[in-house]
């Protein structure tokens, strides 16, 4: 039977229609959801044990939720998903601003009509996808924003006085009546509107301008608020906490695959990139690392947080670096290079926020350094630990070198050599450029003998990033290229650099 057939309150009452509130709603469907064995909160990755779970007790509890955690943490998301748990459609009066149940009337515009037209009382259905509401709170967000406030226009439309509740416009939370209500950023909300808001949860009276309405509002409230907020702009109130039953707290990915798989769902390519660019596991880890390293870093506040947002807008970043040099040298194909994570920057600087040291290094320097900080964990993975080496051959004495696989490498630098990669060279150059390395291919084919040959270039390109990283070869990033030179030479070209300024300073 389709339900939308049914025009009239007689109608609905012949079908044994009984209403319910949102909240035995949401719980009952979210049941059949569990008993079925279906996904509560699709696409939300790394919470399956942590956040779902506590959210589920919560709707099962009936609760109003308070979503407390830092940014790009999907707070939001998850709230935006919960529509899912709803009916496709509900009754509600033909005509009502507040979305009143046909059989639990609350305003007086559908007490008065249902009084006067009985069965005949026409009804209309409303998608779950008009049962959500959304506010971000701010400095200016009023009571009449979010309440309601006399409307002299209506009044004067009406001819209606204004001591006649008639001429009352609802604000955006009574609109959301048998809904979900979302506010972000609650401690933005100056005190005296979230005084206002917690007697909307536990009372259910709504005051404009003198009115006293009784609306027993049927709502499902979720509040998101980031820790720092109570210290930077604002606080919640004690009573309106008080009266939010369950305060979940969300957190950042806890593994590496996690956050790979969240950058991979949320990133936004092209298909002319997914066509033209393709990216290695190591490039997509190497990317990640970067947003780990921004969590640990002592220039970075950690009462900010680094979002997962920095991660998918640097992995765009990367394949457009590729994309663009593809282009620039008409190449159908190309993967992206450990140079091009140059690209990705911009998508740092513009996502962390730093502490005074940070801002004494330079946001450019500081995001440098994570980069640099995320090859360097990186490249342990894949190849044997410099560091490990150095302290072996420095127990065995200086002369025995036979077992450290770096050291053809470092060798071929330490004569002399060197290796400018720009960053706009061709896929073709840079593998005749990177098997001019002694030792570097031969390195790579020990340890991945399986890998193809554009696969054997990045791996020795990142050797090469990896040994800088670890104090074994020197590298220098020039607007253009970058420099790879034997660490000793290049410290000794430094002190004499060094030795030259002060010698002319000092005539």
């Amino acid at each position: 039977m389709d339900i939308k057939k049914i025009k009239t309150l007689g109608e609905l009452k012949a079908i044994g229609y009984k209403p319910r509130s949102i909240k035995e709603e949401i719980r009952n469907n979210l049941i059949l959801k569990l008993q079925r064995k279906e996904n509560t909160f699709n696409g939300i990755v790394g919470y399956e044990d942590s956040v779902i779970p506590d959210v589920e007790r919560a709707l099962l509890s009936k609760h109003n939720i308070l979503f407390l955690g830092l940014r790009g943490q999907a707070k939001t998301r998850m709230a935006r998903q919960m529509i899912e748990l709803l009916d496709d459609y509900i009754p509600y009066v033909s005509g009502s601003d507040i979305n009143d149940d046909p059989l639990r009337p609350v305003s007086k515009y559908a007490r008065d009509i249902i009084a006067e037209k009985g069965d005949d009382t026409p009804i209309e259905w409303l998608h779950r996808s008009q049962r959500y509401g959304e506010k971000l709170a701010t400095p200016d967000v009023s009571v009449a924003d979010l309440i309601g406030d006399i409307d002299p226009i209506k009044a004067a439309n009406l001819k209606l006085s204004f001591a006649d509740e008639r001429v009352i416009h609802y604000g955006i939370i009574p609109r959301s009546n048998r809904g979900i209500f979302v506010i972000n950023e609650l401690p933005d909300l100056q005190a005296r509107i979230q005084v206002a808001l917690f007697n909307i949860l536990e009372e259910g009276d709504v005051q404009i301008r003198g009115f006293k309405l009784r609306l027993p509002l049927d709502i499902l409230f979720v509040f998101t608020a980031n820790p720092e907020d109570y210290t930077n702009r604002g606080s919640i109130v004690t009573p309106l906490k008080d009266r939010i039953e369950s305060q979940i707290l969300t957190h950042y990915p806890k593994s590496l695959e996690n956050a790979l798989e969240i950058t991979e769902q949320e990133a936004d390519l092209d298909e002319e990139q997914k066509q033209k660019v393709k990216i290695s596991d190591l490039v997509k880890r190497l990317i990640e690392q970067v947003a780990f390293e921004a969590r640990g870093s002592e220039f970075v506040d950690k009462k900010s947080g680094v979002s997962a947002r920095l991660t998918i807008s640097a992995f765009e970043n990367a394949v457009s670096a590729a994309e663009r040099r593809a282009i620039v040298n008409n190449e159908k194909q190309t993967q992206v290079w450990i140079n091009d994570l140059i690209g990705i920057i911009p998508s740092i600087t513009g996502k962390i926020e730093l502490v005074y040291e940070g801002e004494q290094e330079g946001p450019y320097q500081v995001a440098m350094n994570l980069l640099e900080k995320a090859i360097r964990s990186q490249f342990v993975q894949y190849f044997p630990n410099p560091e490990a080496l150095k302290k072996r051959i420095k127990t065995k004495g200086d002369n025995d070198k036979t077992d450290n696989p770096y050291r053809s490498i470092t060798s071929w630098f330490d004569k002399g050599n060197n290796l400018n990669i720009f960053f706009n060279t061709s896929d073709k150059d840079k593998i005749m450029l990177l098997y001019k390395v002694d030792g570097l291919h031969s390195l790579v084919k020990k340890h991945f003998p399986q890998a193809n040959e554009m696969e054997n270039a990045l791996l020795m390109e990142f050797v090469l990033h990896g040994l800088s990283s670890h104090s074994l070869i020197s590298k220098k990033i020039l607007e253009t290229k970058v420099e790879f030179k034997d660490l000793i030479g290049s410290m000794m070209n430094l002190g004499n650099k060094n030795y030259e300024e002060e010698f002319d300073e000092e005539g």
